[in-house]
């Protein structure tokens, strides 16, 4: 009870993503998320002394990213691992921290610049670009209370799909060209069994963040603007 009283709105607002999941509604959310996942391959890329070509995502909610270098397995592992922790990071950050506006304008930039630099699809491009400007303007006219809650949105939204797609896409039809697919082609094992790793991370990821994450109470003021 102690737990429902303090995190109600979260609660609540889960019950409304799911609710709408099937819906257009959601839809331009389920892109961001792909986004989120091809931008983690992208980041992993760099990181492990890579080269990003393109990034892309399209209305189906698909994506790739070509690139050139980089480590394979950490690569192929990132982009659903890492749109999750996008997620929970936005969530954590939503709920713990004053910093709504900035976090929301960052996201703006910082999408602009993948932009700007990797995408070259007209749907991703317009698609990215739409999103940036959108996330700048509610930073800079928005207030608190309103940025706070459209990072909750996007956190919940990525957790909830994070782990359905990972089942979806390695275990329910491992048949797919998915990324667990390519890992075990290149290193071994079967798409189901990397699916499934994949799966009991983000559930185990989702647990600590609903434990430890969140603190004693998540509701938000909305008094406060």
């Amino acid at each position: 009870m102690v737990y429902l009283k303090g995190h109600w709105q979260l609660l609540a607002l889960t019950a409304l993503v799911f609710a709408l999941w099937q819906t257009p509604a959601i839809v331009p959310l389920k892109i961001l998320i792909v986004f989120f996942h091809e931008v983690s391959h992208a980041i992993a890329t760099v990181l492990t002394g890579g080269e990003v070509v393109s990034l892309d995502i399209s209305s189906n909610m698909s994506g790739e990213v070509w690139s050139r270098g980089g480590n394979r397995f950490i690569t192929l592992t990132a982009g659903y691992l890492g749109s999750l922790l996008i997620g929970v990071a936005l969530l954590v950050a939503a709920t713990r921290t004053k910093a709504d506006r900035a976090i929301m304008g960052g996201c703006g930039v910082l999408t602009l610049i993948v932009a700007g630099l990797y995408i070259r699809g007209l749907f991703a491009f317009g698609f990215a670009v739409g999103t940036g400007v959108a996330m700048l303007a509610m930073a800079r006219f928005l207030g608190h209370s309103v940025n706070d809650m459209a990072l909750r949105v996007i956190g919940l939204a990525s957790m909830i799909y994070v782990p359905y797609d990972i089942f979806s896409d390695t275990i329910a039809h491992a048949n797919l060209r998915s990324d667990a697919r390519m890992l075990a082609e290149e290193f071994g094992g079967t798409t189901m069994i990397w699916g499934g790793i994949w799966l009991i991370v983000s559930v185990a990821v989702i647990g600590w963040c609903l434990r430890y994450g969140l603190g004693r109470s998540s509701n938000l003021d909305l008094r406060r603007r």
